[in-house]
Order: C-alpha cells, then sequence, then structure tokens
C-alpha cells in the first residue's frame, strides 16, 4: 500500500501525538517508509514534530485546500462563472498545468491550486517559493476572443482584483507595486504572472498565476531574495480561512476580468492610483542598456508606468525593465 502525503498529513493532530507504528499500520507500509515521507512533507514545509516515545505531532494546524469548500464560499452567480476548480497536491506549477490543459480543454475558466509547487514561477524567470500549507498558489485560466494586444494592463487588473479581496478581509494597507506586485508595509505580500497562449490575433487564452504569503516562517528569508511579509504578520487582522481567502480572491478576480471584458484598462486607471505604491516616488528603472532614475507618476490608459525623468517622461512597458523605488535600488 502506498502513502499520499496529503492522507498521511490528515492523520496528524496539533494536539495528540500519533506513533510512527500505529502509522504504518494504517498505510500497510514499515515504520520507515512513514519516517522517508514524514521528511519529504518536512521539506516542503509541514510543521512536524516529534515528541519522544510518543510519536509525530503538528506544531501548527495546517489546513488543506479543498475544491467543495471554495465552491461553496463562492457567491451563486460567481460559481457558475468558475464551473472548474480543481486542487492538486503537487505539481511543478499550476500555470505550467493549466497551459498543458489548455490544449484540450473547452475553453472554459478553469482555476487549478496546489498544495505543493515544485517549481512555482514567478516574472522575469524567478522562482516562487511557499511553504505548504504556508500560502496560496493558484492559477486560473481565462479565453479572450479578442487579439492579445488588447489585454494590455491585465496584470494591473488581476492585481486590483486581489487586493479588492484583501480589502474586503480587513487588510486595508494592501496596494500595488507596478507591474504585478502586492505590497503590504512596503513588503511584497503577493506576485502575479499573466501568460498569454494562442492567436495574436484571437482568440487567445491568458493564464494568469497568482501566489500569496499567508503563514511562511522564518525559513523563508533564506529562499526569498526581497523583503517579504504574510498575511500573519499583519496586526488588526485575524489570519483567514485558507478555503474562503481562496473563494473570496476567485470572486473579485473573475469580477475584474468580466468587467475588463466589456472595457479596456483605462476603467482601472482611477482606482488603480488609489493603490499605487509607485506614484509620487523616486525609482530607478532598470533596462538592458542600463538605468534611469526618476519619479514614478502612474500609468497611462495601457497601463503602462510613466517616469518623469531628467530628459523628459518615460513610458515603460512591463515586459522590458524591472522598477525598484531608488531607496531599494541603492540599498
Amino acid at each position: 500500500m502506498s502513502i499520499e502525503g496529503r492522507q498521511l498529513l490528515l492523520m496528524l493532530d496539533e494536539h495528540v501525538a500519533v506513533s510512527g507504528s500505529v502509522l504504518a499500520k494504517r498505510f500497510g507500509v514499515t515504520r520507515a517508509a512513514i519516517w522517508k515521507q514524514i521528511e519529504i512533507l518536512r521539506s516542503h514545509g509541514a510543521p512536524i514534530g516529534v515528541l519522544a516515545g510518543k510519536g509525530y505531532v503538528l506544531l501548527s494546524a495546517v489546513e488543506l485546500l479543498d475544491a467543495r469548500l471554495m465552491a461553496a464560499a463562492l457567491p451563486v452567480a460567481s460559481a457558475e462563472r468558475i464551473p472548474d476548480i480543481d486542487v492538486c497536491w503537487q505539481v511543478d506549477s499550476t500555470s505550467s498545468e493549466l497551459a498543458r490543459r489548455s490544449l484540450v480543454d473547452s475553453g472554459k475558466p478553469t482555476a487549478c491550486f496546489a498544495e505543493i509547487q515544485t517549481y512555482g514561477r514567478g516574472r522575469r524567470g524567478r522562482t516562487w517559493h511557499t511553504t505548504l500549507g504556508g500560502g496560496l498558489a493558484f492559477s486560473i485560466a481565462w479565453t479572450f476572443e479578442r487579439s492579445m494586444s488588447t489585454l494590455a494592463g491585465l496584470s494591473l487588473v488581476i492585481g486590483i482584483g486581489v487586493v479588492r479581496a484583501l480589502r474586503d478581509l480587513g487588510y486595508s494597507d494592501a496596494g500595488l507595486k507596478w507591474p504585478n506586485d502586492v505590497q503590504v508595509q512596503g513588503r511584497k505580500l503577493a506576485g502575479i504572472l499573466v501568460e498569454l497562449l494562442g492567436d495574436a490575433l484571437g482568440p487567445c487564452r491568458a493564464i494568469v498565476g497568482v501566489g500569496m504569503n499567508l503563514r511562511l516562517g522564518k525559513s523563508a528569508d533564506g529562499l526569498i531574495d526581497q523583503a517579504w511579509i504574510d498575511l500573519a504578520s499583519i496586526p488588526g487582522v485575524s489570519l483567514p480561512d485558507r478555503n474562503k481567502l481562496a473563494a473570496r480572491l476567485l470572486f473579485r478576480l473573475q469580477e475584474a476580468v468580466d468587467q475588463f471584458r466589456d472595457t479596456t484598462f483605462a476603467s482601472f486607471a482611477s482606482e488603480y492610483a488609489q493603490y499605487d505604491v509607485l506614484g509620487g516616488r523616486p525609482v530607478r528603472v532598470s533596462t538592458a542598456r542600463g538605468f534611469q532614475d526618476g519619479v514614478a507618476t502612474g500609468v497611462d490608459a495601457s497601463g503602462a508606468l510613466l517616469v518623469n525623468t531628467k530628459n523628459g517622461e518615460m513610458v515603460v512597458d512591463s515586459g522590458e525593465v524591472s522598477v525598484r523605488m531608488r531607496s531599494e535600488a541603492d540599498a
């Protein structure tokens, strides 16, 4: 009998230790096989401890994702718009998984969540790190009948959807750092990655990946190469139920995409300005040709960043640069 990581984790408890022999009997394997699987779970961040002479115990509760609980928490209209919510135990990345499915699927909106990502992807080839149960990693695929060029600003629209969901739950300080970061207190809480597949002239498939930190722990300091924050570290707000948070994100993202289908990014520009953490701040724009200092002055109707430099206004497209607030660039 094989051991499923999810099932083994569900056998563990915060308050009562479970011995390796009991687990081995339950799964029909050796104690050594149980130990090996426990170590695999630990390597992915599962908070599993050992009580001498008693067995394995959870050091903190782990709430696993459940597609049925997410669907139940969605407003009826939104549940109908997102008919397929899938939770995978382990994938390379949720966006890669949906890209593979896009070759054969019906074109309906599809959401894919994963407890474990072995190669979570961020913007510009970066890796997205999270721990088992310590965050949310998911992607949603939408089909658009129009050309790819008309989807400019989609990543900013997704950011607006994420901030709306967070503010619904009491995180009033959540803001957006162009082009794809959600920040609180100047530190990264979530990241967004948008990939387009299909015909440049349409129709095309947009795969939107979102990673969010819920409770990472100190071990994340050695993995993440920038200032970060998780929801558990934000004072004054109780950490939300993972499945309810996921449902709220799905609802707000679907709402934002439906609005975007009928308009362009221009209809979001004023709301984006409310969340813009770069607006009026000195920034450094880095390109393959070097860097340019200036002051961010917002975004244009297509979602491009506007920077006032000594040489005049610079229009920055998300596909060609990285941006840091100058205090970060000089650190």
